[in-house]
């Protein structure tokens, strides 16, 4: 894996240099990093209070500070708390117990995040559907979290229809949300209920034990059916000690926009809790949009934003404005910022720090750049390692004595998180799913990792760099090929807009042959298209082939659907969009005709 390319403009190294500058700049948050190691601490010897009861904590000690901002509407923690309070004793009082899952099937509103704190109060589950789901792709993802109830709110009524086919249940809870109309009749309102419910803390929240789940939230679907992977009350409140109090440090006062879903965690965990950790507000939209962002931001008067790498890119492509730097951001946290682009979106924007970090929905640790340094995803203390790996198999490859094999400091391999009482990995809803991510006997008889199924490079000093999915990896000619090295080099080409690179089988060939489907700004210019990839890239990681496409498919967090571009391969026959391959260096790329198609099947073309 050590060979594949670097696209960023250092090394791929950490150098102590780096992090002794990053000590110095964080000297001024040494409070809030001290406040991070505490929380930390205490997750870790299980002594921390549960998600509801820090809620309960910061609306006792900053009852006026602003929480939540959404749409023009201010909550401040006491606020919230007792709107929070007042939808856990509603769910009580209809029958919600510890441990029962009620599935939330709701667009971005103030009142998706409370029905979460709601249940979060007491011991329930919130199930975090994704809204624009629907039929067999929604019935499958109710069906991964089993829930006792649902709760619809007005804009996904329509929705709902699709999970009636599945049969009889309880009737839903109904919320307003940012639909029109009146509930349905025989759902039960939970606002009215609500509003007839006290407003005390409910004693449940002192029961909760930090194992507990505090939510399930879907996989993105990118390879399949989504999985509904486990968030406890322990994982949200190390991602406030390590993501919120040590990585992006706000205070009381600043406000963190994100307009990213609250199905999301980059949203419901990174951003709620590093919020509710620093005393800070959360402000929130319905969704993102490219061209208002920043004006968004400024509406909010925001000090921070979350992001996922995509957003940045999309942000950048906007056109220059003089007013780039015209906001009170600093700072931002997400993952997902590429290399390539990292130093141009810092400088445009004017940010002071970029906490990038690395973590997966159903991951047990949790990499976070806390020194500031540039092009890394960031720091760990729990026992890692990055391995020489098969991509065909995403399994590690083995010595001659059965035990996986560590990369060069540098190089680039699989990651795996050792499972430990520390780090526990909490999994899916689905046991023989989480079973198939582990790896046991890796290093030695009996222990355990987590198969990340990420390729990360080993930048030294505890950091690393995301690098690719491996299932988005190939291997072609010997060689393995990341496609986002290749992504990379493609964006910077004259002509493209948008990219999207994976591996297609190919009659009378071994392993998976390079396709781009590339989104030109006008008409392609094969062989100047072909001479920038050269240049850019090893002979093995040029793509073969490309496939002009209208549009990316990406999900609703901005990851490329390849899975159905894989499927449907280069096979003129089944392929609508044009297709081109390169078959001569000079000529650059060519259209595929069926001709050719049928030569390469014949084997009297070889690629």
């Amino acid at each position: 894996m050590s060979k594949l390319p670097r696209t960023g403009p250092g090394d791929g190294r950490v150098h102590l240099r780096d992090l002794l500058r990053g000590v110095v700049r964080g000297l001024p948050d040494t409070p809030a990093t001290i406040r991070g190691l505490g929380t930390l601490l205490k997750v870790r010897f299980g002594a921390h209070p549960s998600v509801g009861a820090v809620l309960q904590a910061r609306a006792r000690d900053l009852a006026d500070a602003p929480a939540l901002l959404f749409e023009g509407r201010r909550w401040s923690y006491a606020e919230f708390n007792a709107w929070a309070n007042r939808l856990a004793h509603a769910f009580a009082g209809a029958g919600v117990k510890p441990r029962d899952v009620v599935a939330l099937l709701m667009e971005n509103h103030a009142a998706t995040l409370a029905c979460v704190a709601a249940l979060a109060k007491l011991g329930a589950i919130a199930g975090m559907l994704n809204p624009n789901l629907r039929g067999e792709a929604l019935r499958h993802s109710v069906r991964a979290m089993a829930p006792a109830r649902l709760a619809v709110a007005g804009e996904c009524v329509d929705g709902y229809a699709d999970l009636r086919e599945a049969g009889p249940g309880p009737a839903p809870f109904w919320l307003q949300g940012h639909g029109s109309g009146a509930c349905p009749a025989g759902w039960s309102d939970l606002a009215a209920l609500a509003e007839r419910a006290s407003a005390d803390n409910p004693a449940s929240t002192a029961t909760v034990d930090l194992a507990a789940p505090l939510f399930y939230i879907l996989t993105s679907g990118t390879t399949g059916m989504p999985k509904a992977s486990v968030m406890t009350h322990r994982r949200w409140l190390r991602s406030m000690g390590g993501m919120g109090q040590l990585g992006l440090r706000l205070k009381p006062g600043d406000v963190l926009y994100c307009a990213l879903p609250l199905y999301h965690n980059n949203a419901l965990t990174v951003s709620w809790s590093a919020a509710v950790g620093c005393g800070a507000a959360l402000a929130i939209d319905r969704r993102f949009s490219a061209s208002r962002f920043w004006d968004r931001a400024r509406h909010y008067d925001a000090t921070a934003f979350t992001y996922i790498g995509e957003l940045c890119r999309y942000l950048l492509a906007q056109a220059p404005s003089p007013r780039d730097r015209e906001h009170r951001v600093q700072a931002c946290i997400g993952n997902g910022l590429r290399p390539e682009i990292w130093a141009a979106f810092k400088e445009r924007f004017g940010l002071e720090r970029i906490c990038e970090f690395y973590g997966a929905s159903e991951g047990n640790m949790v990499f976070v750049n806390a020194f500031n340094v540039d092009e890394t995803t960031g720091y760990c203390p729990y026992a890692f390692k990055v391995v020489d790996c098969d991509p065909d198999t995403a399994q590690p490859r083995r010595d001659a004595r059965g035990r996986a094999i560590e990369v060069a400091k540098g190089g680039v391999g699989l990651l795996l998180t050792e499972v430990t009482d520390s780090a526990p990995f909490d999994g899916y809803t689905d046991a023989g799913a989480g079973e198939a991510k582990l790896v046991r006997d890796a290093f030695a008889k009996g222990d355990c990792w987590f198969n990340t199924g990420d390729l990360v490079r080993d930048q030294g000093w505890r950091h690393i760099q995301f690098v690719d999915r491996i299932g988005d990896t190939f291997r072609w000619k010997g060689e393995n090929v990341a496609t986002t090295e290749v992504e990379a080099a493609l964006r910077t080409a004259p002509g493209v807009e948008d990219c999207a690179v994976y591996g297609v089988t190919v009659p009378n060939a071994d392993g998976r042959a390079g396709c781009a489907a590339v989104r030109f700004a006008g008409e392609p210019d094969g062989a100047a298209l072909a001479a920038h990839l050269r240049a850019q890239l090893p002979a093995y990681a040029v793509p073969l082939f490309l496939r002009r496409v209208v549009e990316i498919e990406t999900t609703a967090t901005f990851k490329t659907r390849k899975h159905a571009l894989r499927d449907e391969g280069v096979d003129p026959s089944r392929v609508q969009d044009p297709l081109y391959v390169l078959l001569d260096a000079a000529r650059g790329y060519e259209p595929l005709t069926p001709a050719t198609w049928a030569r390469i099947e014949q084997g009297s073309l070889r690629l």
